[in-house]
């Protein structure tokens, strides 16, 4: 019998889509043996920044030199990217194996089937727990309070900064988004919220009251003194916590990614009371090690002087936040667009194409996806706009317009999965520099 891979099995899931009940889930992991309760998890979620933040916190936890899983979605290329072992992709056959093992499970004990990203994260307890994680950072997929990874039973819960998406789920406004990321909160369990809207900031404040949990504003108990801001290199900063005095070095490119870092070095700071190697050397040599690949990373283009500049900037908030670095970068810029149809393209498009020198209109791989079409009325006057719905064409004519109009770079944004095909199809991921 041929052996399924761990994309194929969970393409075969793909028709559950998403489930946000934590029940059944909750059956098929004690079908398992109830792996989650084997680790200290740190569980991230948020709007923004929570993949950023869990690479940071992962990146400090290796430094320490603790046995270190990283779960995250979705991914750039490879279903594999979700699941790491102390920095490193987890193997194609580990993970179809494991995926193996829930199905079975769900068999064997007659289970509701799960979801891809139930049946993922099911994988990822199991993995973790097999390779002796002694810390898990896992990143919340939707919302927090129904999601998968918070079956887990959390030593620390981190929310980064809330903003509007996934409204049709969520809520249409920031403090419904608040409440429902405040789900991973615990009784009696630390909690760290990055910098937050006011209605985000009372909405988590209140919660974290009614639960129990001691909640720690970064933004109210850390401060900037001082950054030097690096472009594409990311930053310098002098970081004064309730803790320490902190010189750090951080690759992360944007000014977002301050707000990310602290979040990141007090949550750090908290978790030092459980592992005590999480020391300042730790924490240096993690937010200095860190890479998170898709935002704000720049790769080397077949152009010569061109880099391409991928951030899987996905909705409007990343969007501002990107429009916002391109614009103090300075450099003439071609973009390449393609979003999802759940997202307010109306808000995202327009900050971003105002300023190109050319728009390429594209289609992401998904099913989701937003015809380059639909997209069209929402371009910039006065821009050259073309519209490509093929990724790796649409990179192709935009390398034209950069040489017809002496554009610096070729950024691409609105989508991650957009990010991932034409990350996937550059015939190196090497920095620019």
């Amino acid at each position: 019998m041929t052996r399924r891979s761990a994309a194929r099995i969970l393409d075969e899931l793909a028709p559950l889509g998403i489930r946000l009940e934590l029940e059944p889930f909750r059956a098929l992991l004690a079908a398992l043996g109830s792996p989650e309760r084997d680790l200290a998890t740190v569980l991230v979620a948020g709007t923004n920044g929570k993949g950023s933040v869990s690479a940071l916190l992962a990146s400090v936890a290796r430094a320490a030199g603790l046995r270190t899983g990283l779960y995250t979605s979705p991914h750039l290329e490879r279903w594999e990217e979700r699941v790491r072992l102390d920095g490193d992709e987890i193997e194609s056959a580990a993970l179809a194996e494991a995926l193996e093992r829930v199905l079975a499970a769900v068999r064997d004990n007659d289970l509701e089937m799960p979801t891809p990203f139930e049946a993922l994260t099911a994988a990822a307890f199991l993995l973790f727990r097999a390779a002796g994680v002694e810390l898990a950072v896992l990143e919340v997929g939707l919302g927090g309070r129904l999601d998968a990874t918070n079956a887990a039973s959390p030593i620390l819960a981190v929310v980064t900064r809330i903003a509007l998406d996934h409204r049709e789920l969520l809520g249409v406004e920031v403090a419904a988004i608040a409440r429902e990321k405040a789900g991973i909160f615990r009784a009696g369990i630390p909690a760290v919220a990055g910098a937050q809207q006011d209605a985000a900031a009372c909405a988590l404040a209140e919660a974290a009251q009614r639960i129990g949990a001691p909640l720690h504003s970064a933004a109210a108990e850390a401060t900037v003194e001082a950054a030097q801001w690096r472009g594409l290199a990311g930053h310098r900063l002098l970081l004064r916590t309730p803790v320490a005095r902190r010189l750090l070095d951080l690759p992360l490119a944007g000014e977002h990614q301050l707000d990310n870092a602290v979040t990141a070095v007090r949550a750090a700071e908290l978790l030092a009371a459980r592992f005590p190697a999480i020391d300042d050397r730790a924490i240096a040599r993690g937010l200095a090690g860190a890479r998170w690949p898709g935002r704000l990373e720049a790769l080397a283009s077949p152009l010569p002087g061109v880099t391409v500049l991928l951030d899987a900037a996905h909705n409007p908030d990343g969007c501002t936040a990107l429009a916002r670095f391109l614009a103090r970068l300075g450099k003439s810029y071609v973009l390449v667009f393609g979003v999802l149809a759940d997202k307010q393209v109306e808000a995202m498009l327009p900050p971003l194409g105002a300023a190109a020198r050319a728009v390429v209109l594209t289609r992401p791989p998904s099913p989701r996806a937003l015809a380059p079409d639909a997209l069209a009325p929402r371009a910039p006057a006065g821009v050259p706009v073309a519209i490509v719905p093929e990724p790796a064409a649409a990179l192709a004519r935009a390398f034209d317009y950069a040489m017809e109009r002496n554009a610096e770079l070729v950024v691409v944004a609105g989508s991650i999965y957009l990010v991932g095909a034409i990350r996937g199809g550059l015939p190196s991921a090497a920095s620019a520099g």
